[in-house]
């Protein structure tokens, strides 16, 4: 009783004492300072283009993502200077695409051995062919009980809109997984916690590809009962796919997994879904990712996703034709055909 009293009080100690950055300026790092500035926190927010800075500062909104959404500026320390930002807070939200994310850590040249990170990136840096959290472990020389992952089911325009929503926060340390999930905590938003970094972070890359696959079918014209199948087919892929990089008990059907699938498969707001919708009516990959006004992750975590796995070897015959279709140019109509009598 002593014990759970002092934890709360530690907690408690915590949640007022630490300071929070956020990196990056799209849609989800938007969103997520939404969150913090709404739950009374203060922010400091790394926004690399100094127009966009400037722009945040003097009309509250973010110019080029969200941009009906009111900000809390009074909330906000806004800064171009990443190494600045990072240096006066102890929690680092990492929220930048995962195509341009190396190139932006990269940058930090400060000591950031005792701070901790989360990741809010859903995809794998392709330059390193790694998640965030091994990232973060072994680029900035800190253990995984200062990592954390942020995944959904959830999508900014829903958060923006105030629309209920659900975050998953997973973290091996069990204090700074009560400190930091209730940050994320509030009216709209209810917050999961798991200890699975590892399957969650590898789980929000694999989503994106497989709504790539989702929309994809609905451009070519099938129908409810294959796309039953073909989600069903996933979320097993999915299971497979994890548990055989990083073997612990997790319930793929919860909502860091599967529930995050579905959204990110069925959402009208689901980039990926529509880059896979655009493909299934005939658009040259090229063409279609010109047509993106935000990037699709899913067409850079396909790639990762066949690399990964030619050392893991599962049966991924979804994934497989997500990465046909984007970097072997082959017709999604042919590939789609291939993969009807490969799902059961």
């Amino acid at each position: 009783m002593l014990k759970t009293y002092e934890n709360k009080l530690r907690v408690l100690h915590l949640q007022k004492k630490w300071k929070v950055a956020v990196l990056g300026s799209g849609s989800w790092a938007t969103a997520l300072v939404k969150i913090l500035t709404e739950n009374k926190r203060k922010v400091s927010w790394y926004v690399r283009n100094n127009e966009s800075s400037i722009k945040i500062k003097k009309h509250g909104i973010n110019p080029k993502y969200l941009n009906s959404l009111k900000l809390k500026t009074k909330r906000l320390n806004i800064g171009c200077d990443i190494n600045k930002i990072v240096e006066e807070v102890n929690v680092i939200i990492v929220a930048i695409p995962s195509v341009y994310a190396f190139k932006e850590l990269n940058k930090i040249n400060i000591d950031v051995s005792e701070k901790i990170f989360i990741s809010a990136v859903k995809g794998v840096l392709p330059e390193k062919m790694q998640i965030l959290g091994n990232f973060f472990h072994d680029h900035f020389k800190i253990s995984y009980n200062q990592i954390g992952v942020i995944s959904g089911p959830c999508h900014a325009e829903e958060i923006a809109m105030e629309k209920l929503s659900y975050l998953t926060f997973s973290c091996p340390n069990s204090t700074n997984a009560k400190v930091i999930s209730k940050w994320l905590r509030c009216k709209y938003v209810r917050v999961s916690i798991s200890g699975d970094i590892t399957g969650t972070e590898y789980a929000a890359m694999l989503k994106n590809c497989y709504a790539i696959a989702a929309g994809a079918a609905h451009g070519l014209g099938y129908g409810d009962n294959f796309m039953s199948v073909l989600m069903s087919s996933s979320i097993r892929e999915m299971k497979k796919f994890i548990k055989n990089i990083y073997k612990m008990k997790r319930n793929i059907n919860n909502s860091a997994y599967l529930g995050d699938l579905l959204v990110t498969g069925y959402s009208s707001f689901s980039r990926n879904r529509k880059l896979g919708v655009m493909l299934g009516k005939g658009y040259d990959v090229k063409d279609a990712l010109l047509e993106m006004d935000m990037i699709a992750e899913g067409y850079y975590g396909s790639k990762s996703a066949f690399q990964i796995n030619k050392k893991f070897k599962s049966n991924t015959p979804i994934l497989d034709t997500v990465y046909t279709i984007m970097y072997e140019k082959t017709n999604a109509k042919k590939a789609f055909k291939k993969l009807e009598s490969k799902l059961d």
